[in-house]
């Protein structure tokens, strides 16, 4: 793979750190780094079981151990502190805080939350806190999982638990991350957990997903402690898609129009506007399908957002005809068209102005709702230099190309606020297993050892100089110091 540009050139492509309110972070999900699967009481989640159907992860490879986070989350928030970024986003896992998904919380896996908010705020360090990133309890999943309209509701008492024990000091909350691919990976392709096919259930689990949204933030709002220093900020994270016609052409522009349909305005229009776009229900319709809405729905998924969280890798470039060039004949072609850019190692072209624009349009029809970049970043085949660096000139262009990319939708007016690099360290990549490496720190699975690449010296060195532009580094901003071990 080559470098499309200069590293050393990139802080000053990438703009200056803006107001006070914007935040530099890096993100993890529970369980891709923590491991500890079966320990302190925590149960299965859909990952455990999927992971262990053969065939449905690379190498047969699980999180069981994955980083080994759970036992390293001391060495683990100095190397975060080292990278002296604002804000850690990070996952619960909602099987180890409350087993089964049903009941009283699991005391000893909140506490070990409770330690590492306590260690991040130690080191300066905001916590950003997501509900949801994918591990469904296995038992609420033999219950019927997010096609069925019960799990939104035991979502909800989740949330209660977690606000409880955390509140006091986590302020920033995520409901869910990405329900596109819990939706339609999950219960449509079948390509993640719990790997079902089934298209009517992937729709009743969008719907199910968002009412869980809307659930969840109004327990985390009532719940929260009356003594905290301030309200909870919540919102949710979308995968949103970012359609573009891949020709000027009527046919063309439909098949974005559709994509950007059913990838983005199925789960913002109801989100923000409270009702599902008319074409996508129309389409849907002409399939014999149908989201299972009920009466108030709408209204409680409309919950008044604080931010919303945006996670961008590629853009998409759609057709509306075949293949061959054939006009479609009955069901509507949206096909995928390559457009010769350079690629990760996902093969998903880098796109780094359809972030730009993304921004934009997402401020422009959803006015009045802080953007947050909360995932940015790619996988590529990291070279270990004989000394033990890490050389990844490849990630440390797309964090430059995209980061200048969020500066140019802020100077376009778009109200973004924060972007967070995805991800902290390699970890457990689903249904990849631990072949793909996204992290900015790499992870010696077979030791352990975490060493910063060079795109997460670059990644600190940015943040450094970004804040000097702006005003003084916060606690924790020196420089990494290399590698961590424990």
């Amino acid at each position: 793979m080559t470098t499309r540009t200069d590293p050393s050139a990139a802080p000053q492509q990438a703009g200056g750190r803006g107001p006070a309110d914007f935040l530099w972070g890096v993100a993890t999900s529970a369980y891709q780094i923590e491991g500890a699967a079966f320990e302190d009481g925590r149960t299965a989640s859909i990952w455990d079981t999927f992971s262990r159907v053969p065939g449905a992860v690379f190498g047969g490879h699980n999180g069981d151990t994955a980083c080994d986070h759970y036992h390293r989350m001391p060495e683990d928030v100095a190397l975060i502190a080292g990278l002296g970024v604002d804000s850690y986003r990070f996952s619960l896992s909602w099987p180890r805080i409350q087993p089964g998904g049903r009941g009283p919380a699991n005391a000893r896996g909140l506490a070990f939350y409770d330690r590492l908010v306590d260690r991040l705020l130690d080191h300066g360090i905001l916590p950003w806190v997501t509900l949801y990133h994918w591990d469904l309890p296995q038992e609420l999943e033999d219950a019927g999982g997010w096609p069925a309209r019960d799990t939104a509701h035991r979502f909800a008492d989740y949330a209660e638990i977690a606000m409880g024990a955390l509140g006091d000091r986590v302020h920033w909350w995520t409901t869910l991350n990405e329900p596109w691919c819990s939706a339609v990976l999950g219960y449509e392709t079948g390509r993640h957990a719990p790997g079902r096919q089934d298209r009517a259930d992937s729709l009743a689990a969008v719907h199910h997903l968002l009412l869980g949204h809307g659930l969840a933030a109004q327990r985390l709002r009532a719940c929260a402690p009356a003594g905290a220093p301030e309200p909870p900020q919540v919102g949710i994270t979308l995968n949103t898609t970012h359609a573009i016609p891949a020709r000027p052409t009527e046919a063309d522009r439909a098949a974005a129009r559709r994509a950007d349909g059913i990838g983005t305005r199925l789960y913002t229009d109801p989100l923000v506007l409270g009702r599902y776009p008319a074409d996508v229900l129309e389409a849907l319709a002409a399939e014999g399908l149908a989201l299972p809405v009920r009466d108030g729905d709408l209204e409680t998924i409309a919950q008044p957002l604080d931010f919303l969280g945006v996670n961008y890798y590629t853009s998409q470039y759609v057709s509306g005809v075949a293949e061959d060039g054939r006009a479609p004949d009955g069901r509507p072609v949206t096909r995928a068209v390559p457009q010769g850019h350079p690629v990760t190692a996902m093969d998903w072209e880098i796109v780094p102005d359809g972030l730009a624009d993304h921004l934009v349009r997402l401020d422009r029809d959803y006015p009045g709702i802080p953007l947050y970049v909360t995932e940015n970043g790619a996988a590529f085949d990291d070279a270990d230099d004989a000394d033990g660096a890490v050389r990844d000139d490849d990630r440390t262009a797309y964090l430059a190309e995209h980061i200048a990319a969020v500066a140019r939708a802020r100077a376009a007016g778009a109200d973004v606020r924060g972007y967070f690099a995805w991800s902290l360290m390699d970890n457990f990549e689903w249904g990849y297993g631990y072949e793909k490496r996204f992290g900015i720190v790499h992870v010696d699975y077979r030791t352990q050892r975490r060493t910063v690449k060079q795109s997460g010296r670059w990644f600190a060195e940015h943040v450094r100089s970004a804040r000097e532009r702006s005003g003084p580094p916060a606690a924790g901003a020196d420089g990494p110091d290399g590698t961590a071990e424990s």
